[in-house]
C-alpha cells in the first residue's frame, strides 16, 4: 500500500539527528532570496508502509537504495517533481545536469536523510573540509574507522589493567577479553590500516612529511583533500562526491580515477569533468526538466543514447502531430455528413486514445560573448628570460625559466599543487618581481584575470549589476546588463543577490567583470570549477573565437584538449614547455605512478 509521508511527523522523529548534522557541518541547504529572506530546500515523498515497518524492525537488508515519487523545491522553485532514484549496490553513478537544476541540493537531501532512506545504510557526503586541529593528517584518516579505533582503545585499557596488577593475580576475564580484541583486530586487518591511509593520502598529493603534519597547518583546499581521503578510507555503503576534482591537480585526478574504478560499494558523484566521468562512471544520472533519467554506461555512451532517444521522441511527436492533422482534416470535412458519421466517431476515438506527447525541447547551447575586437600588439608580448624566484633565501620556487607568449597563444599551465603555478601567474601580471632574470610584459597588454577565488572578491549582498558597477562605475545600467547578458546572466538573474546564485552563475558574473576592461589577453585560473559540462564547452568555444592570447591553469582535460596548443609544466624547480601536449604529460604521470607501485 502506498501513502504520502506526513512530513511533520517525519521531521519531528528525525529532529535530533538533523540538528547534530547541521551543527557538525555548519551549513544548511539554504540561501537568501532576492529580498534577503532565507530560502530553504524542502522535500516530500511517497513511501511504502511495508518498507517502513521492515526498516523500523531492522529486517530490511536490501543493498540497493530506492527513493520513489519524491519532490524537491527550493523556495517557490520546483527542482524535482515525482522523481524516482534507484542506486544499485556496487554501481558508480555520474550525476550530471545544468547549473542550478538541483544536483548539489539532492546530494544534501540524501546525506541529511531529508529524503527517507533505509536506516542501515552508511552514507558519507564529502562537502565540508575537516576541522583544523592538532590531529595529524594520517591520524585524521585512521580515526574514520571507528571499530578499529574502539578496539585499539580497549586493547590499551585492558593491557594497562593487566599490567597494573601483581603477577598471578590478574582477572582471567581481562585476558580472555584481550584475546577476543586481538582476534577482532586481526580480522579487520587493523595492522594494515596505516599503510592504506598513507597510500590514499599519497595518491591525493600528500608527501610523507605532510602526512604527519597537524591538520590546522593545512589550507582549506588541502583539508578538503583530507576529507576526501577519510571518505575513501572508510568505504561507506553510499559515497556522495560533489565535484571532487575541483580540489585536485591533474596528477591526483588521474590517481583518483584509477582508485575509484575499483570502488566496492555505491558511488554517486557530481562532476563537470567529462574525462573523469568517462573513466569512473558505470552509469549516468541526468537531472533535467524536474525529473531524473538513468542511463547505462559511461559519459560517452550517455551522450550517444540521449541523442538517439531525443531523435526518436522528435520523430514520434512529429508523426503524431501529422496523424492528428490528417484526422482533423477528415473530421472537419465530414463532420456533418450522416453517411460518414461512424467514420468521424472512429477518428475521434482514435485521437482520444493517443498518448499525450509534449514537444521535445532541446536545452539551448551555452554561448559566452568575449570582446570581439582586441588591440593588436607587436611581439614580444610576454617574455621570460632566465627568470628565477624565491620568497625567502633557501626556498627557491623556480630558476632558469625561458618562456614566451603572444596574442595567438593558447597555453595551459599544469603541475603539482605547490609547484609554482600561482607564483608564475603573479610574475606575468607584475604582482611579483623576479629575483633573477628579466620578465618583460608589453606596456599595452591588458590582462583579464579570472581567479579561482572569484567569489571571495564579490559583495554577495549586491546583485550582479551592482557588483559590476562597483568594479567599473559610471556606466549605464543597460551597458552592465549587456555585458552580463553575454554570459547568460539575464533578466531576473541580474537583479538577484549574488549570494542566491549557483556556483556556475557566480562564475558567469566573474567572467562579465573580467571583460569590462576589454582585455586583449586572458589568464584563467581554474575557470571550470563551478561550471556544468555544457558551460565548459561554451567557454571552450568562446576562447577559440577570442582574438587575444590565453593562459589557462586547469585540470579539465576536455577543455585543455579543446583550447590549448601548448603546455607549460611546473615542477623540479622550473617551468618548461612540453612537446606532445596533454598526452605526453599524462604518460609522464602514469610512468611516475608505475614507479611508485
Amino acid at each position: 500500500m502506498m501513502e504520502t509521508v506526513d512530513r511533520r511527523k517525519l521531521e519531528k522523529a528525525e529532529a535530533k539527528l538533523k540538528a547534530k548534522q547541521e551543527k557538525r557541518s555548519g551549513q544548511k541547504d539554504e540561501s537568501p532570496d532576492t529580498n534577503g529572506t532565507l530560502v530553504t530546500a524542502t522535500a516530500s515523498q511517497v513511501t511504502n508502509r511495508k518498507d517502513i515497518k521492515q526498516d523500523d524492525a531492522g529486517t530490511n537488508r536490501s543493498r540497493d537504495i530506492r527513493i520513489e515519487k519524491f519532490d524537491v523545491a527550493f523556495g517557490n522553485r520546483v527542482l524535482l517533481k515525482e522523481a524516482d532514484l534507484l542506486l544499485s549496490f556496487g554501481r558508480r553513478y555520474g550525476f550530471v545536469g545544468r547549473n542550478g537544476v538541483g544536483k548539489s541540493t539532492l546530494l544534501r537531501m540524501i546525506s541529511s536523510k531529508q529524503l527517507r532512506i533505509q536506516s542501515h545504510f552508511s552514507i558519507l557526503h564529502v562537502e565540508q573540509e575537516v576541522a583544523g586541529d592538532e590531529t595529524r593528517a594520517v591520524d585524521s584518516v585512521l580515526e574514520c574507522d571507528e571499530l578499529r579505533s574502539r578496539l585499539l582503545k580497549e586493547e590499551r585499557e585492558l593491557n594497562e589493567k593487566i599490567h597494573s596488577t601483581s603477577p598471578g593475580s590478574s582477572d582471567p576475564k581481562l585476558s580472555a577479553r584481550l584475546s577476543q580484541v586481538y582476534t577482532q583486530l586481526e580480522a579487520i586487518e587493523a595492522d594494515k590500516a596505516p599503510a592504506r591511509a598513507a597510500m590514499i593520502l599519497s595518491g591525493l598529493g600528500f608527501t610523507s612529511e605532510m602526512q604527519v603534519q597537524e591538520t590546522k597547518k593545512f589550507s582549506g583546499g588541502w583539508r578538503m583533500r583530507i576529507a576526501l581521503a577519510r571518505a575513501l578510507f572508510s568505504k561507506p555503503d553510499l559515497l556522495l562526491l560533489d565535484e571532487p576534482t575541483n580540489m585536485l591537480d591533474m596528477k591526483a585526478i588521474l590517481w583518483l580515477e584509477d582508485y575509484l574504478q575499483e570502488w566496492p560499494t555505491t558511488l554517486l558523484v557530481v562532476s563537470h569533468d567529462k574525462q573523469f566521468l568517462r573513466e569512473v562512471a558505470s552509469d549516468i544520472i541526468y537531472l533535467h526538466s524536474q525529473r531524473i533519467d538513468a542511463y547505462k554506461g559511461n559519459y560517452d555512451k550517455f551522450t550517444q543514447t540521449k541523442e538517439e532517444k531525443m531523435k526518436n521522441q522528435i520523430r514520434e511527436y512529429e508523426a503524431q502531430m501529422q496523424f492528428r492533422a490528417h484526422a482533423m482534416v477528415f473530421i472537419n470535412k465530414f463532420r456533418y455528413n450522416a453517411k460518414r458519421a461512424s467514420l468521424v466517431q472512429s477518428k475521434l476515438k482514435q485521437l482520444e486514445k493517443l498518448p499525450e506527447l509534449k514537444p521535445v525541447v532541446r536545452e539551448p547551447d551555452v554561448t559566452f560573448r568575449f570582446p570581439a575586437d582586441v588591440d593588436k600588439l607587436s611581439p614580444p608580448i610576454i617574455q621570460l628570460d632566465e627568470v628565477g624566484f624565491h620568497y625567502s633565501p633557501g626556498k627557491t620556487i623556480f630558476t632558469s625559466v625561458d618562456l614566451s607568449a603572444n596574442l595567438e597563444s593558447r597555453i595551459c599551465i599544469v603541475g603539482d599543487n605547490g609547484s609554482g603555478k600561482t607564483t608564475l601567474l603573479k610574475l606575468i601580471q607584475s604582482q611579483l618581481s623576479p629575483t633573477s632574470g628579466i620578465c618583460h610584459i608589453h606596456r599595452n597588454l591588458r590582462i583579464g584575470y579570472f581567479s579561482q577565488h572569484h567569489v571571495e572578491q564579490m559583495d554577495l549582498n549586491k546583485n550582479a549589476i551592482e557588483v559590476c558597477a562597483a568594479r567599473y562605475p559610471g556606466k549605464h545600467v543597460e551597458e552592465y546588463r549587456s555585458i552580463l547578458g553575454g554570459f547568460g546572466v539575464t533578466g531576473e538573474l541580474a537583479t538577484r543577490a549574488v549570494s542566491s546564485l549557483s556556483g556556475g552563475q557566480k562564475s558567469r558574473v566573474a567572467f562579465a567583470i573580467m571583460c569590462m576592461a576589454n582585455p586583449n589577453f586572458f589568464i584563467l585560473d581554474e575557470p571550470t570549477n563551478h561550471l556544468d559540462i555544457e558551460t565548459v564547452e561554451g567557454l571552450g568555444n568562446a576562447l577559440n573565437k577570442f582574438k587575444g592570447g590565453v593562459i589557462l591553469v586547469s585540470h579539465d582535460e576536455s577543455l585543455i584538449r579543446m583550447v590549448c596548443k601548448e603546455l607549460w609544466v611546473c615542477g623540479s624547480g622550473t617551468v618548461k614547455a612540453m612537446e606532445g601536449g596533454i598526452d605526453a604529460y599524462k604518460k609522464m604521470v602514469e610512468k611516475e605512478f608505475a614507479l611508485q607501485k
